[in-house]
């Protein structure tokens, strides 16, 4: 997912007062050593819920450990073996002019048939993986341990995990819990009981990139919280729904804008879907709000759609520390699901759409 914008704020000196003020939980003081806190207090608790518990459901907050670590240089990344082919942004040496000419890459069209096999086989393993990352889901397991088995995975299989080592991401997926919309950091804290987790995965297999997300259910989840990974699945397709050839992109950002008309929720204008192929983000830049993104698209044109869906009407988001993660400013759930969608000459196809569906 790309950043539209950066909403990042000053959080020194102003992090408690102003970010979290909306989120003060009911008489749970939150322990220096912990990166979460639970919205409502202990089951047998009496007293009433809040208007934010009332509207948005239980479940933990999600926030920066303290102290504040910035950056991501104190997390080690995991090992590649030197026989796995790496996608050219990954160097021994960081080569900025090099990161720039990909972030910027111009549209292509994928329409030779050898490169169309590749850009097949590398959506159908990120598809694999993501069920297979899914299946790890569950109560006390970390998201570390999940990234661990992801990335073990991935290598098996001859591929490299594309975010590890992207402008400095330091794991081999991604994972938002709960309040965070996306990009997440893998990390010690155990997956509790009622979190949602988006797990987005990119393989680099054979020169192409195949990249898809969906958000998981942790044990037992509330019903709004159910209700938000439901609407978020729905929201991806009624974007997919209308990919053909001559249609405007625009008109991704407007199907999923009618389709959440009236409901209390709203789609994050902060990150956007992108072309995908032999470069990991490219043009077209799917925007999945209502906008006036000129272009229209054509046979061979491959992107991702990825929006991600916030409960409520507050879409904002601000970043943690560690310059990826991003949570909601209102410490709201989100929840995302991302299909790579290859347009043909007849309609489009849907890349890494489990094979089972």
């Amino acid at each position: 997912m790309r950043p539209l914008a950066s909403y990042s704020r000053p959080l020194l000196r102003s992090f408690n007062a102003r970010a979290l003020a909306p989120c003060r939980p009911r008489a749970i003081p939150r322990p220096a050593s912990t990166s979460h806190r639970r919205f409502t207090s202990d089951p047998t608790d009496t007293a009433e819920p809040s208007e934010h518990d009332l509207r948005y459901g239980c479940y933990d907050i999600i926030l920066p450990a303290e102290p504040y670590e910035w950056g991501t240089a104190h997390i080690l990344p995991r090992g590649v073996p030197p026989h796995i082919p790496r996608p050219p942004y990954v160097r021994d040496v960081p080569d900025a002019a090099s990161e720039r000419a990909a972030a910027s890459s111009g549209r292509k069209l994928v329409t030779d048939a050898e490169d169309l096999g590749k850009l097949r086989r590398a959506a159908r393993l990120a598809s694999g993986v993501l069920g297979f990352a899914g299946q790890l889901v569950q109560v006390g397991r970390t998201t570390d341990a999940i990234d661990a088995a992801v990335h073990e995975l991935v290598l098996a299989c001859g591929s490299y995990p594309s975010p590890l080592r992207y402008k400095g991401f330091p794991k081999a997926c991604c994972t938002s819990v709960n309040n965070v919309v996306t990009h997440g950091i893998p990390d010690d804290r155990p997956l509790q009981d009622g979190d949602i987790v988006n797990v987005d995965i990119t393989v680099y297999f054979d020169g192409f990139h195949g990249d898809t997300s969906r958000t998981f259910l942790v044990g037992d989840v509330d019903e709004k919280g159910r209700e938000l990974v439901e609407i978020t699945e729905a929201a991806l397709e009624a974007g997919i729904a209308v990919c053909k050839p001559g249609q405007p992109f625009k008109s991704i950002g407007l199907a999923i804008h009618d389709f959440l008309k009236g409901k209390d929720y709203c789609v994050s204008p902060q990150f956007s879907g992108h072309g995908i192929g032999r470069e990991f983000h490219r043009q077209p830049w799917i925007l999945h709000h209502l906008n006036d993104e000129p272009g229209e698209m054509q046979p061979g044109d491959c992107f991702t759609i990825e929006p991600a869906i916030i409960q409520g009407t507050e879409p904002r988001g601000w970043t943690f520390p560690d310059g990826w993660t991003v949570s909601t400013e209102n410490c709201a759930r989100a929840a995302q699901a991302e299909h790579m969608v290859l347009i043909t000459d007849s309609g489009a196809e849907v890349l890494t759409r489990p094979a089972e569906s």
